[in-house]
C-alpha cells in the first residue's frame, strides 16, 4: 500500500481552526503558519501541487462580535456568518504573511456545496482551480459561510477538502488533526488504545473506533467521525487520505519523515476512479456524430475535437454526459463535454485555433477531453 506523500502529484491539506488561531490571544499562530509554509514550499520544489483547504474564519472573527460574545449567542447561524465575514480577510492576511516568506502566492476560494453537487459550477470551479495550479499558486478553500445556509453547508470542512481533492484529482488528502491518527479507544482516556496505522477502506470497524472512543478527536465542528466521512469520500475519488497530529512545528515534514499518522489507502488512481465513475453512471443527454478520422483518434487514445464532429443532436449544457456517434449511427465512447449543444453546433469541423474566433471567447483543449471519456463497444 503507499503510504507517503513523496509519490503523490497532487495533495489537499486540510488545517482545522484550533491549529491556525491560538486558544489564549485568538490570533492567528503565526510562527505555525510560517512551518507549514515552508513544508508545503518543500512539496512544491519536489514538483507537487498543493491545495490548502482552511478554516479559523469564524474563530479570527468572533472575538470582535463583542455583543453576542457578552450575551452568549455566538452559535446562531446569522452570528457565525458575520463572524466569518470579519475573520476571513483576518485569515487571508495571516496565511499570505506566512507564504511571502516563501514567495508563494496565495488564491482565496469561497465554495458551498452547491458549488460541488452542481455540474455546471462544479467544472467553472474545477477550472478554476487548475488554471491557479498552473500558474503557481496555491488555492486557499473555505466554505463561503457568509453565505451559506444550514440547508447548504458542508457542516466541517473535512468532508469539503474530501470535495475538494475528489473536483481536483488529488492524490492524497491530509487531514491535520490534533491525535496522530486512529486508535481503538481514546488514548487520552485509555493508554493501552492501539493505533491503526493503515486501512484499505473506511470499515464498519473503523467507523466503530471513532465513535464515543474518538469523538473528541478533532476540532472545530468536526471530529474522528467526520474524518471518516472524508476519507470515504476521497477513497471513491482514487484518493488516500492520511490522518496525523498537526500541533508541531513543520507538520508536513513530520509526516514525511514517518510520523505517526493513520492511513487510509485507495488502490485505485484517481483517473481510474474517474473512469469506474463515468462507466456507471453515464446517461447520455444527447449525442454528436464525428467521422472516420476522428473515430479512429478516439479509439487511439485521443480526445475529442471540434474539427471531427459532423452533426449534434439534442440540447445538452455544458458538463452534459452524451454519446460519441461514427458514421454507422453506432456508439463508440461517452464522455463529459465542454461546450453546450449550441456552440459545438457552431464550432463543428473547425479547427482548434479557429474555435477562438468563432466564439469571440478562448477555446476549450477539446470537446471532450481523453480524461472524460470512456470508450464503449459500438452500441445501437
Amino acid at each position: 500500500m503507499n503510504t507517503s506523500i513523496d509519490t503523490a502529484e497532487r495533495i489537499v491539506i486540510k488545517v482545522g481552526s484550533a491549529l491556525i488561531v491560538d486558544a489564549k490571544t485568538r490570533k492567528p499562530n503565526q510562527y505555525w503558519l510560517a512551518t507549514l509554509a515552508a513544508d508545503i514550499s518543500e512539496l512544491r520544489a519536489a514538483g507537487k501541487q498543493v491545495v490548502l483547504v482552511s478554516s479559523g474564519a469564524a474563530a479570527l472573527g468572533r472575538p470582535f462580535l463583542t455583543d453576542a460574545e457578552k450575551s452568549g449567542k455566538q452559535g446562531q447561524l446569522e452570528l457565525k456568518q458575520a463572524a466569518a465575514a470579519i475573520g476571513q480577510p483576518r485569515l487571508m492576511a495571516s496565511l499570505q504573511a506566512a507564504f511571502d516568506l516563501q514567495n508563494i502566492p496565495l488564491a482565496q476560494a469561497l465554495l458551498t456545496l452547491d458549488d460541488t453537487e452542481i455540474r455546471r459550477r462544479w467544472l467553472n470551479a474545477r477550472a478554476t482551480l487548475f488554471t491557479l495550479l498552473d500558474n503557481g499558486a496555491v488555492p486557499v478553500i473555505n466554505e463561503n459561510d457568509t453565505v451559506a445556509t444550514s440547508e447548504i453547508r458542508y457542516g466541517d470542512n473535512d468532508r469539503l477538502a474530501a470535495r475538494v481533492a475528489q473536483m481536483v484529482g488529488a492524490d492524497v488528502l491530509v487531514l491535520l488533526s490534533d491525535i496522530d491518527g486512529l486508535y481503538t479507544d481514546d488514548p487520552r482516556k485509555k493508554p493501552d488504545s492501539k493505533h491503526i496505522p493503515t486501512a484499505k477502506g473506511v470499515t464498519p470497524e473503523l467507523r466503530s473506533y471513532a465513535g464515543d472512543a474518538n469523538a473528541s478527536a478533532g476540532v472545530g465542528t468536526g471530529g474522528m467521525a467526520t474524518k471518516l466521512d472524508a476519507a470515504e469520500i476521497a477513497w471513491s475519488a482514487g484518493c488516500s487520505t492520511v490522518i496525523t497530529i498537526g500541533k508541531p512545528e513543520h507538520p508536513l515534514r513530520r509526516l514525511r519523515d514517518g510520523g505517526r499518522s493513520t492511513w487510509i489507502v485507495s488502490d485505485l488512481t484517481p483517473q481510474a476512479a474517474r473512469m469506474s465513475w463515468l462507466a456507471g453512471h453515464l446517461t447520455p443527454e444527447g449525442a454528436v456524430t464525428v467521422d472516420a478520422g476522428a473515430e479512429k483518434a478516439l479509439t487511439s487514445g485521443a480526445s475529442l475535437l471540434a474539427v471531427g464532429i459532423k452533426s449534434v443532436n439534442g440540447q445538452f449544457p455544458r458538463g452534459a454526459a452524451i454519446a460519441i456517434n461514427n458514421a454507422k449511427g453506432k456508439t463508440i465512447a461517452k464522455g463529459i463535454v465542454s461546450y453546450q449543444a449550441a456552440e459545438i453546433e457552431q464550432i463543428k469541423g473547425l479547427q482548434t485555433s479557429d474555435v477562438t474566433a468563432r466564439l469571440g471567447y478562448p477555446a476549450r483543449s477539446a470537446v471532450i477531453h481523453r480524461d472524460n471519456m470512456i470508450l464503449v463497444e459500438g452500441e445501437d
